[in-house]
């Protein structure tokens, strides 16, 4: 039976660029840095959490034929490629200490029904958003609803 989740993997077009945004950057820490010839196997993990991994993964052979690579490639500039969402306790400052890392960010933090939740890119387009947990769930509404449909 599946019990969980160990590794997430994020496209990155360059594993040595990624590791200054989500090391030197987000803190993230490396737990797996292996070049094995045909690829390089580099995996980070929140501080504490070695449990769960991101696969830093550059699109190509042998996973991808070189055609499809290209084309992950793209999409991933284009920031098509399915957002990322990581934890924080505090949202906001979190916001404030990466915005003065030179993160950019998409969206400033927000306070939603799921919590209060911000957006950013990293170098290569890929979304991610931050998100801090509610003290207490709320319902969604009417009106939450309506701010998250799409404009007509």
């Amino acid at each position: 039976m599946i019990n969980g989740i160990s590794i997430h993997s994020i496209y990155v077009l360059d594993q040595d660029a990624a590791l200054e945004f989500y090391v030197g950057k987000l803190g993230f820490e490396v737990d797996t840095d292996v070049d094995m010839g045909f690829m390089r196997w580099l995996t980070i993990h929140a501080p504490g959490d070695s449990g769960r991994q991101i696969l830093l993964e550059r699109p190509g052979p042998p996973a991808l034929a070189e055609d499809a690579a290209a084309r992950v490639r793209e999409l991933v500039t284009q920031g098509a490629m399915p957002a990322t969402i990581l934890s924080t306790d505090d949202c906001r400052a979190t916001y404030a200490d990466l915005l003065a890392k030179g993160v950019e960010f998409t969206q400033e933090p927000e306070d939603q029904p799921y919590g209060i939740d911000c957006a950013f890119r990293d170098p290569f387009g890929n979304n991610i958003r931050m998100t801090q947990r509610p003290e207490q769930e709320r319902e969604i509404t009417d009106d939450d609803i309506a701010r998250w449909a799409p404009a007509e």
